[in-house]
């Protein structure tokens, strides 16, 4: 008679707590990219750069996603997701802590490193996230659980602003020899806080007990054995996943493109940028009750229309109302990132973790 013993599936809390640990992620990450909104004018006048210069923030930082997302996927079929959680969140902590050496030695190019460290760890929290959240349960609900999630990202978005407005920036413009030390050091202890709660969430994770699909590679024995050339040419085989990378870089191009012309034709406006973060804020939670009912790509299509619409409208009415419609594109694009993102990944078994690699990078 077989003695081995029956594992049974986790319930309620025990199955939870992953989901809570890992939805917290995409807090962190949003909290983290509207931190850089902060840092280009904050840097501008302590080191007093150019525009361009300034703009190197965004550079490093991006950077940083670009480089680390094909080496997170390759990671993730090794180890796992679990493991590449966990790397993700030191690279996060540390890149947070080196703020307080940039700071003292009053040096832009480290800043600019711990940035690039800090999206490093980014870059492995983003491609190991979003498929992990499509298997912590059941897999019609996928799309539910990764948009719920994505929920929160804008939430953190606004604690990142109101941490930089709050914390950083000082309102002062013409800065004397004194400003400049204090206005390098008004970073140091916000993201030493910062970087103590991400470690402290990396302990939380090691320590927590995740579904058998998160750490090892339950779809295929020989998973973590595929060649880059092997992997690369199964998912070329895969039409919905090319055409999910695709959808994926036009959709982020977009959002990019209406946020920043939104900020331009409301320049008289105040405020503006706020109404329009609490709007995808809005859209978030809308479109996430509502895939309980509607097929996911079927609302997917249904937003991306009434998108079309509304850019086009804002492109040709202007005035106010153009600017009704540009901010109303907020609550419309809220799902199509995880929606996008768990429709691609669908079905991919081995190759989920390089898929979910070039999808990060596509951003």
């Amino acid at each position: 008679m077989d003695s081995t013993p029956v594992v049974k599936a986790p319930k309620g809390l025990a199955a939870l707590w992953p989901i809570i640990l890992i939805t917290a992620l995409f807090f962190f990450w949003g909290m983290a990219n509207n931190l850089n909104d902060i840092l280009i004018p904050q840097f501008k006048k302590t080191f007093t750069l150019t525009d361009f210069q300034s703009g190197l923030v965004q550079s490093a930082f991006y950077m940083g996603y670009f480089l680390l997302a094909l080496p997170a996927g390759f990671f993730m079929r090794k180890f796992g997701y679990k493991a590449v959680v966990i790397t993700g969140l030191c690279l996060f902590a540390l890149g947070a802590l080196l703020f307080y050496p940039a700071a003292e030695i009053r040096q832009y190019n480290w800043f600019l490193a711990a940035l690039f460290v800090i999206a490093s760890g980014l870059a492995f929290l983003e491609t190991s996230a979003n498929p992990l959240m499509t298997i912590l349960g059941d897999e019609k609900h996928a799309a539910f659980r990764l948009n719920l999630a994505q929920a929160f990202n804008p939430l953190g978005s606004l604690v990142g602003l109101w941490i930089g407005q709050t914390f950083i920036l000082s309102g002062i413009e013409k800065l004397d020899a004194a400003d400049f030390v204090r206005e390098a050091k008004a970073v140091q202890t916000p993201y030493l806080i910062i970087g103590a709660v991400i470690l402290l969430w990396a302990v939380l994770v090691i320590f927590t007990k995740f579904p058998r699909a998160a750490t090892v590679n339950t779809h295929d024995a020989d998973e973590a054995k595929l060649t880059t050339g092997q992997a690369l040419g199964g998912l070329l085989k895969h039409k919905h996943f090319l055409m999910g990378v695709v959808a994926q870089f036009f959709y982020v191009g977009a959002q990019v493109g209406v946020w920043s012309y939104t900020i331009r034709y409301a320049q008289s406006e105040i405020g503006i940028a706020d109404k329009a973060a609490a709007s995808y804020v809005i859209g978030r939670f809308i479109g996430t009750g509502l895939l309980r009912f509607v097929p996911a790509t079927k609302l997917l299509g249904v937003f991306a229309v009434i998108n079309i619409a509304l850019t086009g409208y804002a492109a040709t009415a202007g005035g106010q109302y153009g600017l009704y419609a540009m901010v109303g594109c907020s609550l419309f694009m809220s799902i199509m990132f995880p929606t996008i993102f768990a429709t691609s990944v669908r079905g991919l078994g081995p190759l989920t973790k390089t898929g979910a690699s070039f999808l990060v990078m596509s951003i």
